[in-house]
Order: structure tokens, then C-alpha cells, then sequence
């Protein structure tokens, strides 16, 4: 049992420096930049080693984009996004998502948009 730990641990260790001695070889495959006068841009990346991206916009106000790379485990993990005056906006597969909304809370919130408060006249507020 001892051997069998120390041959894994061995195993792991030869596979993490087979994986960052392949990421520290990686060189530009594709590079492309682009900016305009007017403030908007373009450009875009590709590695030898599977990471990409690309993005384009308007300096200061829009800007969209993707990214990709594998991760350790050898899962491709693609990003897109935007951003704006709303703020950024990424999606993918692999970004944590909220719980679903308990049904209670929304007949709540229903409740709510439905019946809206009147105001009250001045002396005879509700506390």
C-alpha cells in the first residue's frame, strides 16, 4: 500500500512537470491588433499550446470578446463576454450559476409587483 502511494505521487509529479514544461515551450502561433482612429480595436491570439482569444470594441465604452484555453485536466474551457455601461458580462460552461429561486420567494416578489403600496397621506404612515 505504502509503495502504491509513493509510485502515485511519483506519477503526478511527472505528469505536472510534463504539462508546465509543454506550457513553457508554447510560442505565438497567430497575432493580429488593429486600432482605428475613432477609438475602436480588434485583435487576436492563438498559442501553441491551445490558448486563444480575440476581442473587439470601442475604447471606453464596448468591448466583446472570447477566450480559450484547456485546463488541467484537459477540459477545454471557453469564455465569451461583453462589456459596456452595464457592466461585464461573461458566460460559460464553466462559471458558477446561482441556485434556482425558491418558490416561496417568487410568489413573494409576485405578490409584490401586483399589489404595489399606496402611498400614505402625511400623519398616517405605516411603520
Amino acid at each position: 500500500m505504502n509503495k502504491f502511494f509513493v509510485l502515485a505521487v511519483a506519477a503526478l509529479a511527472v505528469s505536472c512537470v510534463r504539462a508546465d514544461s509543454f506550457d513553457a515551450r508554447a510560442e505565438t502561433r497567430e497575432y493580429k491588433s488593429d486600432l482605428k482612429e475613432d477609438g475602436s480595436y480588434a485583435y487576436q491570439y492563438q498559442t501553441s499550446n491551445g490558448i486563444a482569444g480575440q476581442e473587439s470594441g470601442v475604447g471606453g465604452y464596448y468591448a466583446s470578446g472570447s477566450n480559450a484555453y484547456y485546463a488541467p485536466d484537459g477540459q477545454l474551457i471557453q469564455l465569451t463576454y461583453t462589456a459596456d455601461g452595464n457592466g461585464y458580462h461573461p458566460a460559460g460552461a464553466h462559471l458558477p450559476t446561482p441556485p434556482p429561486i425558491p418558490a416561496a420567494i417568487l410568489k413573494s416578489l409576485e405578490y409584490i409587483r401586483t399589489h404595489p403600496q399606496q402611498e400614505s397621506r402625511q400623519g398616517q404612515g405605516r411603520f
